[in-house]
């Protein structure tokens, strides 16, 4: 079987058009102490207030919307640690799609309870030992289902883009232009839409992927070149982000285009989590917080800067939610 080809600048703005009546075009908020303890002026693109709670659903949507008669038919399927998978049943839900969602046994409950609301049905796996792909895979073989996997796949990709047409637009409309922009990574699909986005929307802006210390795969690979797995036996906290390898459509795409990727420990996510709660009055999720953990460690000298950074979702399981805001 072929691979797909690579989605461009045009599918990102095709996603817009087809996305508009459907997805929340979600704001850009400002904080005078985060501005102080960076130097910088920062743009935080707030995707906890998505649809299902997290930027997934833009991609999901755009991919649910351009399936064929027969496809619908069919249903669809994928696997996903939460996200992809919440976003996955709300649009086949709101297209009238059957939906099976392939979810790690210890993926927290409040993503498996939404996903499950939504009408889904939900096969649990064992996320370090299954071949989820193949689950995937076998399971579109036997029910004719198309697969939507969680980003590598261009109408994901693209749709996903779409959050930074919005963070260019808004962030122009302030009078400002984004020198950085740092991209919560996973298997790259959200960084790879945003490269696409912003080449043409806002083509002097750099940009960077931020990951977990423990599964820096994407860091890894652009420093190298070449995609790497991630070192195994990494921390679960971050479980929106625990992908195995960049993906092959996503780092086709970010290879040529990021900057130096970033990683963050977990202590500093859990102080980004605290700082959103406390600060922008956000709940953000530990792979959501990333980004802004990146900002208060420091991570990169930003000083006199416009940074744009994504806070990806808000699905944070309540008891790694009291342990951050009680630290």
């Amino acid at each position: 079987m072929s691979s797909p080809s690579l989605p461009t600048h045009d599918d990102v703005l095709a996603a817009r058009a087809r996305l508009a009546p459907h997805v929340l075009h979600t704001p850009l908020l400002r904080n005078p102490q985060l501005d102080e303890i960076t130097g910088a002026a920062v743009l935080l693109k707030a995707e906890p207030l998505q649809r299902t709670g997290s930027f997934k659903f833009r991609g999901a949507s755009n991919a649910v919307l351009q399936l064929s008669e027969a496809q619908r038919r069919a249903g669809v399927v994928t696997f996903s640690s939460g996200n992809h998978g919440q976003a996955i049943a709300c649009a086949a839900a709101r297209a009238g799609i059957a939906a099976t969602i392939f979810m790690p046994s210890d993926a927290p409950g409040i993503k498996v309870e939404s996903t499950r609301a939504w009408g889904a049905t939900i096969v649990p796996f064992d996320r370090l030992n299954d071949d989820r792909d193949q689950m995937g895979r076998d399971f579109v073989a036997r029910t004719g289902a198309t697969l939507i996997p969680p980003y590598d796949h261009p109408h994901v990709i693209a749709g996903q883009g779409t959050l930074a047409l919005e963070a260019a637009a808004d962030a122009a409309a302030l009078g400002l232009r984004m020198d950085r922009f740092l991209v919560c990574t996973g298997g790259g699909g959200m960084v790879a839409g945003c490269a696409l986005a912003l080449e043409h929307a806002s083509p002097s802006t750099v940009l960077h992927s931020v990951e977990p210390a423990d599964w820096d795969d994407t860091a890894r690979s652009l420093a190298a070149g070449t995609r790497l797995p991630a070192a195994p036996g990494g921390s679960l906290l971050c479980d929106a982000l625990l992908t195995p390898m960049p993906g092959r459509l996503t780092f086709a795409i970010n290879q040529p285009r990021l900057a130096q990727g970033l990683s963050v420990t977990d202590d500093e996510v859990l102080a980004a989590i605290r700082f959103a709660f406390l600060r922008l009055k956000l709940v953000v999720e530990p792979g959501g917080a990333v980004c802004l953990a990146a900002l208060l460690a420091g991570k990169l000298d930003v000083r006199g800067q416009v940074v744009g950074a994504v806070l990806s979702g808000g699905n944070v399981d309540p008891a790694v939610f009291t342990r951050a805001i009680a630290a």
